[in-house]
């Protein structure tokens, strides 16, 4: 770098020493080239570093480290590795990799640099032992065979356990592969220890298909677990694999041959051959192909069943030949029993025992026997010739002189496997045992030795079933040719003892040994005892049953042959019959007399005493039943002592299910006794059981109480049923029935009822709990109520019905049932005549009150309208009609009001009431065309009345008088005759009614106050749009006519008017007061009314 740098400084300094004459442009050149140059050695020298350091390790004591080479580096270059902090510690290498030994836990700072190159190019790393990964080397298999015949692998390799530098676990993985495409049948661990030194395992595996169908390959990898190493520990890579093939050397081309295996076992057979296989079978049954290499084939036979004798075929078929082979499957031998080795001779030893299980093998595959006595070393195999499978087998053993105890080995082989029994005996010490009687026996046995000048102490072991050891001690005198007899007394009939003895001298030092067992079965007696007795009328009353129980053993002292029942009358035989054991019962046809029975039990050497019973049963009127609830296994029963009871009490229980005559079994307890717990295996809980307690006098047996009772109570296993029969709107009814005693599983203590609103399909049944407010509950207690009426429901409405019974043994299941209530009909009813009623009210006050205001109402609503016809108020001037007919103007003509009516009276002037008058013109009729009335038109008016409600104060202080007014058109408004120029200028201004003039009274001087305020209020205004009058009313009889030309005007104003057609506007005009329609008005009389 420095040579470089000198050289490029060079150009610069002769420039500057010779001061050439270059210009300041070939200066910036030079200098720009300068710097790029020195810019590219720089990145130069980073992509030139070494990167991405990794380290492994597969010993655990050396750290294979490598790294990426830089860009540009070629072959040559060396690299110096330094691990900082460390003597002796820089390695060089040509290659990206070097091995370092393996550093102490913690951060260590690596640098690498490369050498002998330009510029300084080192690379620094933080290795830590969490960094490197340990990998062991790839294990290679040192051996493997096959053993065909069994079908087994041995595979052997070394562990290279030197490499490491202490104690480590490994844990090795080994797969078995199979056929040419290497397919894993088989992957295990194998976990070793490696310490220090090479070590060579061994494994084997058993193949479930012969080895020569295809080819087997095995392969090994291995994982160190070093649990001080703190790296990353992988599995080391699989070895190169191994293969087993069989190379045919014989015609054989099914396998395996003749095979013997375990009856349930599974197993494959293949079929080598070059020929298509076309199918295969094993006895009479097919079997599908699994295709293996090429052409060869295989067939798997899963839980096989047992062959006959001679074996199993197994048969592949092809399109020229036939190949098979035979299997047998059986059982591996029995353990031999009951072997017994004993001596009659003292010269040879007999050995029997019985084979046990047959094995289903036969001919060589069958079981040989070895006897061997291992004190003397000698054996005998067992020769035998074909017998049947349960037959005792025996072998015989040469003794050997001075040698009194054996020890036999007996060891049973095929080839399923092996088995053995063994026996200890004295031979000499056998003993030997003699009857007496059906109570004592003879015991007798062999006692080597000379004790003829002592005395023996002997003690007898004494043991039978079910019962405590028993140990009794002789003293004998020693005789010289050693055989001792004792007789042994206080036994029982007909039972199996087991006897052994073991002596010693009377001055007693030690016990000898105890003898062999010797079990015997004593002789038979009579029986004791007789027969447990109880009677019982059939259910028709006219046949006596009588029953009794088995003697135990130690009372029928022999096997019982048969019963005799007798029946006796007045000390006189009546009937007997002879019943065969093991018929416990008999049936005799007997009347109402007073009969005893008796019965006798029979064996082989005589009768037991006789079992007497009385067929009389004495009534009791005072009988009661009761409830009682056992505890545990039994039941407790109680009663008061009555003297009168001479013989016992006879307690009898049976299933309360079950039919008559009830009978399950009887108790028999002493007169004096007043309690006694019945306890049976019988018994179940949640079953109910009879109990009768009887007493016995003399003359027969009386009942005394009568129970019914459980061992334990249970919660019932079903529901009631119960039914719905009758609803109403505001109520259920319903009904159930009584469970059945098996069902109710204890005594009945009541139901809960359960109901609430709730719709079939729309509700869930939620659980029943008491707490819930919407589930109303009725707890039934009384057992005889078997209906309930649900009150205060609603109508039409479902609701969902819950019953269950319970016991104090639990709630029983649930019955549920949905029930919709009737409609309410008085409601109904109720419904629809409340609304009649109200209308029919409400016609008859509005009927009532029409009709007192009829008149008002015809008033309001239907006015009386008086034919135009009759009132000619207003006509055209004949002159007007003449000269032109669509003009036509009105003419006032008298019109007679129908009547008077006063509306209010303030002074005490007479009521008028109905008055005509009579216009004084009405008679009077002015010139006009020569035509007939009835070509004029004519409009009818009457005048309106006018109230006033408030009189002027000058009126009041008259005397308040009123006044009534009548306004006559034609007084009030004279017709003037115009000019035709006027008429037909101003035609539609001529039409309509004309201002109303005010009415000209005569006033008096308080009057005269008062007649401006007149002017305001009388007669109607102006109708100005005269468009809107019809020229023809629909009511007129003239309006049919079209020839006429003279046509009424209909006036828009009926005459009972009683408002002006148009009101003033000003603040003085009149109001109408009382006029129209009005709610008050409606309420109020007229005084016509």
């Amino acid at each position: 770098m420095m040579n470089l740098l000198s050289r490029l400084r060079r150009p610069s300094w002769m420039m500057d020493s010779k001061r050439m004459g270059m210009t300041s442009h070939f200066q910036w050149l030079l200098l720009t080239f300068i710097l790029l140059y020195l810019m590219n050695q720089v990145n130069s020298q980073k992509r030139g570093a070494p990167r991405d350091l990794k380290c492994v390790t597969n010993n655990l004591r050396v750290w294979d480290c490598s790294w990426k080479a830089p860009s540009g580096a070629g072959h040559g270059t060396v690299y110096e590795v330094c691990v900082e902090n460390r003597s002796h510690s820089c390695y060089q290498s040509e290659k990206t990799n070097t091995k370092i030994p393996a550093l102490p836990p913690g951060d260590h700072e690596i640098t690498i640099n490369r050498l002998y190159e330009f510029g300084n190019l080192i690379s620094k790393f933080t290795l830590n032992e969490k960094n490197v990964s340990l990998i062991p080397d790839t294990p290679e298999i040192v051996n493997l065979s096959a053993d065909f015949s069994t079908s087994t692998l041995h595979l052997k390799w070394s562990d290279r356990g030197s490499v490491f530098p202490h104690h480590l676990n490994v844990i090795w993985e080994i797969k078995i592969l199979r056929k040419e495409n290497k397919e894993v049948v088989k992957l295990v661990t194998h976990n070793t220890t490696v310490n220090g030194k090479d070590t060579v395992h061994h494994w084997s595996w058993t193949s479930d298909m012969p080895l020569e169908c295809t080819t087997h390959s095995v392969g090994i990898r291995y994982y160190v677990d070093d649990l001080h190493f703190s790296g990353r520990k992988e599995w080391s890579d699989w070895s190169p694999l191994k293969n087993v093939s069989w190379s045919p050397d014989s015609q054989t081309k099914v396998f395996p041959q003749d095979k013997v295996i375990l009856v349930g076992s599974d197993i494959i057979f293949c079929c080598v051959t070059q020929e298509k296989v076309l199918s295969a079978q094993i006895g009479q049954t097919n079997c599908p192909l699994i295709h293996l290499d090429g052409e060869n084939v295989a067939i798997k036979i899963r839980n096989i069943s047992v062959s006959a004798n001679s074996g199993t075929n197994v048969v592949f078929t092809t399109e020229d030949n036939i190949f098979g082979t035979v299997i047998f499957a059986g059982y591996p031998p029995d353990t031999p029993q009951k072997l017994n080795c004993e001596t009659s001779d003292l010269k040879e030893i007999v050995c029997t025992w019985n084979p046990g299980r047959p094995t289903a093998l036969v001919g060589p595959r069958n079981t040989s026997y070895t006897l061997f006595e291992s004190f003397s070393g000698k054996y005998v195999r067992f020769r035998r010739v074909e017998a049947p499978t349960n037959e005792s087998y025996q072998l015989f053993f040469q003794m050997r002189p001075n040698q009194e105890i054996y020890n036999f080995t007996l060891n049973a082989r095929n080839p399923l496997g092996r088995s053995e029994a063994t026996l200890l005996v004295n031979i000499t010490e056998k003993v030997k045992v003699k009857d007496i009687n059906s109570t004592a026996v003879i015991l007798s046995w062999h006692l080597p030795g000379n004790f003829a000048k002592i005395k023996l102490l002997c003690q007898i072991e004494i043991n039978k079933t079910n019962a405590v050891r028993e140990l009794r001690n002789v003293t004998i005198k020693g005789v010289e040719n050693s055989s001792y007899l004792v007789a042994v007394d206080k036994l029982n009939p007909y039972t199996i003892y087991t006897f052994r003895i073991r002596c010693s001298a009377e001055t007693f030092w030690k016990w000898s040994k105890w003898s062999n067992e010797k079990k015997y079965l004593t002789t038979e007696a009579i029986p004791s005892k007789g027969p447990d007795t109880w009677r019982e009328w059939s259910s028709d009353g006219k046949n006596l049953i009588i029953y009794w129980k088995p003697l135990p053993i130690n009372e029928a002292n022999g096997k019982i042959l048969s019963y005799n029942v007798s029946c006796w009358l007045d000390e006189e035989t009546q009937s007997l019959s002879e019943i065969p054991d093991p018929q416990h019962k008999a049936e005799l046809q007997l009347d109402k007399n007073d009969y005893i029975i008796s019965v006798v039990a029979k064996n082989s050497v005589g009768s037991s005493p006789p079992s007497k019973i009385a067929s009389m049963e004495i009534p009791n009127d005072d009988l009661k039943v009761e409830q009682a609830v056992g505890m545990g296994n039994g039941i407790l029963l109680t009663w008061n002592y009555d003297p009168n009871m001479t013989c016992d009490y006879v307690i009898k229980w049976c299933n309360s299910s079950r039919s008559e005559p009830c009978l399950m079994d009887w108790k028999k307890v002493p007169s004096n006794s007043t309690e006694t717990v019945i306890e049976s295996d019988q018994f179940q809980p949640g079953v109910r059981y009879n109990f009768f307690l009887y007493g016995c006098r003399n003359q027969g047996y009386q009942l005394l109480r009568s129970i019914i009772g459980y061992i334990e109570e249970l919660a019932p296993i079903v529901a009631p049923n119960f039914t719905v029969e009758d609803t109403s709107a505001d109520s259920i009814l319903v009904k159930w029935e009584d469970i059945p005693v098996e069902e109710l599983r204890g005594f009945l203590r009541g139901y809960l009822f359960y109901f609430e609103k709730g719709e079939r399909d729309t509700s869930k049944i939620r659980s029943l709990e008491s707490g819930r407010s919407d589930i109303k509950i009725k707890n039934i207690t009384d057992l005889s109520q078997k209906t309930l009426r649900i009150a205060d429901l609603q109508g039409k409405t479902s609701y969902h019905l819950v019953l269950r019974a319970y016991t104090d043994g639990g709630m029983g299941p649930e019955k549920s049932m949905f029930v919709v209530t009737k409609e309410n009909s008085v409601g109904l009813i109720i419904a629809i005549l409340i609304p009649v009623a109200v209308a029919v009210i409400v016609g008859v006050v509005t009927s009532i009150l029409c009709y007192r205001k009829r008149e008002w109402i015809k008033e309001t609503f239907y006015p009386d309208i008086p034919n135009p016809e009759n009132c000619k108020a207003l006509q055209f001037q004949k002159s007007v009609c003449e000269g032109n007919s669509a003009l036509k103007t009105l003419e006032m003509n008298p019109c007679t009001p129908n009547n008077v009516e006063v509306l209010e009276t303030r002074s005490m002037v007479p009521k008028i009431e109905d008055t005509e008058i009579i216009s004084p013109v009405a008679e009077r009729r002015e010139e006009s065309c020569d035509a007939d009335a009835e070509n004029h038109v004519v409009v009818s008016y009457c005048p309106p009345v006018i109230e006033e409600e408030t009189a002027p104060p000058g009126a009041e202080e008259a005397g308040g008088t009123s006044q009534v007014v009548y306004i006559d058109i034609q007084s009030m408004y004279q017709p003037q005759a115009k000019p035709e120029e006027e008429q037909d200028s101003d035609p539609v201004g001529g039409a309509g009614y004309k201002p109303q003039m005010h009415l000209l009274v005569p006033a008096t001087g308080e009057d005269l106050g008062a007649e401006d305020d007149l002017d305001k209020t009388a007669g109607y205004r102006p109708q100005a749009n005269v468009n809107t009058w019809n020229l023809v009313s629909p009511d007129s009889p003239r309006s049919t006519d079209s020839t006429s030309e003279m046509v009424s005007f209909g006036s828009p104003c009926s005459i009972n008017s009683r408002q002006f057609l148009i009101p003033p506007k000003d603040e003085d005009s009149p109001k109408s007061n009382g006029g129209g329609w009005s709610f008050t008005n409606f309420f109020q009389n007229k005084p016509n009314d």
